[in-house]
């Protein structure tokens, strides 16, 4: 019986300047085919500073700016200036850089606080699959803020946001896509680079029942070699 970790696609690059490269080609080249067929391109980004400098280069790849939408995996309940707030990022390394349509840029209002803003951006995510999530590993395995030990909102009658009030790593109030709203998408991509990462990754080529495994069931996962577990018994 194939297990889940063998429907898995590894991408392993030499360094994380080269995975940002080949990871910002990627989601530019998944836009320019959702747009031919669909005439838009459903993207969810993910926060940290793994996924920043793929970001950085999109402005200088894609096109057709106004076909795209874009959502949150994920945000922390700070102030909408805060210097953690995954939206500040977003907007500094690349949205300002590029004409996309304000109404097209859903950020999580995670500034309401977590329940308000769980409930608030529930309401705006859209009826249909995404095109692409983007989705980053902690050095626990957690990914958004689905943590372990916590209810990862995998069944489908659920909600598809949830409110964290003790995730953790500070700030402990968050808001997450549910694990099953974020499996509903036509692909998944995760991101994890350096040392940091490979105890999680190791887990998840094992089988083992972290969140961004239980999660990213099919997904392509993009690292670079200081984050790959080279030897993992009873994996291939």
């Amino acid at each position: 019986m194939e297990t889940a970790r063998h429907r898995n696609t590894w991408h392993i690059h030499p360094d994380p300047e080269a995975l940002a490269r080949r990871l910002a080609a990627a989601v530019a080249r998944m836009a320019r085919e959702a747009i031919t067929a669909r005439g838009a391109f459903h993207l969810v980004v993910a926060g940290g500073t793994t996924p920043r400098a793929a970001y950085a280069l999109l402005p200088q790849l894609g096109s057709d700016w106004q076909c795209w939408h874009l959502y949150h995996g994920d945000e922390r309940c700070l102030p909408p200036q805060d210097p953690d707030r995954n939206s500040l990022m977003l907007d500094t390394v690349w949205l300002s850089r590029v004409p996309i349509p304000t109404r097209q840029i859903h950020h999580i209002p995670a500034e309401r606080g977590a329940d308000v803003a769980a409930r608030d951006y529930a309401a705006v995510l859209p009826p249909h699959a995404f095109d692409l999530v983007l989705l980053g590993v902690g050095e626990d395995g957690h990914t958004a803020s689905l943590f372990p030990g916590h209810d990862w909102g995998m069944a489908k009658n659920g909600p598809a946001t949830i409110a964290v009030h003790d995730a953790a790593k500070a700030p402990p109030q968050r808001v997450s896509l549910s694990g099953w709203r974020l499996q509903y998408t036509r692909e998944m991509f995760f991101m994890a680079a350096g040392g940091g990462k490979r105890s999680a990754l190791t887990a998840w080529r094992r089988g083992e029942p972290i969140p961004a495994a239980t999660v990213g069931t099919t997904a392509d996962v993009w690292l670079d070699n200081a984050a790959w577990p080279e030897m993992v018994p009873g994996t291939i």
